[in-house]
């Protein structure tokens, strides 16, 4: 299968070299010291370039120091008949790893190597990986095809053992894999990660079910690290991430929520409230943050009715559209289950902690409350330290 392999490095960011000259010798901006990303297109039915792809090669430079290597397999990706598309791919890993070969032979790195693939340019890697008994360094699959690979064994697709360290951007179905919808959006996502300043902060859980109840708020998991961030640095979890494989054998699946337009940002943060009050039973919580330039930020829940145990910590996690910075107040209402109404119980909480994820490095802050209010069930707030009643405008203070 004739496959091209295009170099763009710092000193030829916009004028693809030939990676091979005619007669078999390395391209003279090839650095063997430095790492080198292999972008694999996908499935190109009308033989077009792909709209992301010099995009995608600049941001990557003005990242890193690199050598960038674009596998031009359109020869066997342009056709109407997806299955001929895929069953070229383990014709172009093969081709492909002779080009390896030769490099290794000029003084490259198998563990330096970085193959970003797109849809079938994703299962493309995994082969090359498989090829090299999966010693290269890193492979990411941004969307990778679903049909005539859901469902085949490890040896018939990509896998998490295909190289020492494998993510998975999943953007087009409901299910380290990220999850998310639109096919190829993954490529946008990862290139926002690399040009944007947001922090994709993603969450370990068994399920999109359990994510969307709220369940997997606690990073701790983690340890200083925080939660997993998508993209391209998320190879500084590799580490943890292999851990949890030798400890559990399973992969780490996170789940993220994006907005649907460039740059996909969202910020999270988490509420942990300890209640003293056994008549705080059922219910939900909800919460606000006003910044000090009075702008009240509300955020998406993702969990709403729950039962609280006196003394025990429960956390709620929050997704904003817009970054909070310098919060100088937390509104907080509880609302009991509509066959628990009361209107004249009296609720202690005894202690409140915000934390953003997005931003993990930012400290805990912590509010230690030991107050009684007399309020309406449908109007409890909390300002920083005290109980607000929306009806008569009274504070009580702690």
């Amino acid at each position: 299968m004739g496959i091209s392999l295009m170099l763009y490095t710092r000193n030829n960011p916009t004028c693809a070299e030939s990676l091979f000259e005619k007669n078999d010798s390395l391209n003279v901006n090839f650095n063997t010291s430095k790492k080198a990303v292999w972008l694999i297109h996908g499935y190109r039915p009308l033989g077009s370039t792909p709209s992301w792809l010099q995009n995608f090669v600049r941001i990557l430079l003005n990242q890193d120091d690199v050598n960038i290597i674009v596998v031009d397999w359109n020869r066997g990706a342009t056709t109407f008949l997806y299955i001929r598309a895929v069953k070229n791919t383990r014709k172009v890993a093969v081709s492909l790893s002779r080009y390896i070969q030769n490099l290794l032979k000029h003084g490259a790195s198998l563990d330096n190597f970085h193959f970003i693939g797109v849809s079938l340019g994703a299962h493309i890697s995994g082969f090359v990986g498989k090829i090299f008994h999966g010693r290269v360094g890193r492979i990411t699959g941004l969307d990778p095809a679903g049909p005539q690979f859901s469902g085949k064994p490890a040896n018939g697709r990509l896998d998490y053992t295909d190289a020492n360290f494998v993510d998975v951007i999943h953007t087009d179905t409901n299910g380290l894999e990220f999850i998310k919808c639109d096919h190829q959006r993954a490529v946008y996502l990862f290139m926002a990660t690399l040009e944007t300043s947001c922090n994709f902060i993603s969450f370990s859980c068994r399920s999109y079910k359990d994510y969307k109840a709220g369940l997997c708020a606690d990073c701790a998991d983690f340890k200083e690290k925080s939660c997993p961030k998508l993209g391209y640095q998320t190879e500084l979890w590799k580490d943890i991430l292999k851990e949890r494989i030798e400890n559990t054998t399973l992969r780490t699946t996170v789940f993220l929520d994006t907005v649907g337009t460039n740059p996909f940002c969202t910020y999270y943060f988490v509420l942990s409230i300890i209640v003293l009050d056994e008549n705080m039973k059922d219910g939900y919580v909800t919460f606000k943050l006003l910044n000090q330039l009075g702008i009240v930020e509300e955020p998406r829940l993702y969990e709403r009715h729950k039962i609280f145990y006196k003394l025990q910590e429960f956390k709620i996690l929050g997704q904003f559209l817009n970054d909070v910075a310098n919060i100088s107040s937390i509104g907080l209402a509880y609302f009991q289950s509509s066959n628990q109404q009361c209107s004249t119980c009296k609720y202690t909480i005894r202690l409140l902690k915000l934390k953003s994820l997005t931003y993990p490095e930012s400290r805990w802050q912590r509010i230690d409350l030991n107050i009684l209010a007399k309020l309406s069930v449908n109007s409890v707030q909390l300002f920083c330290g005290g109980y607000h009643d929306r009806r008569t405008g009274l504070a009580t203070k702690s």
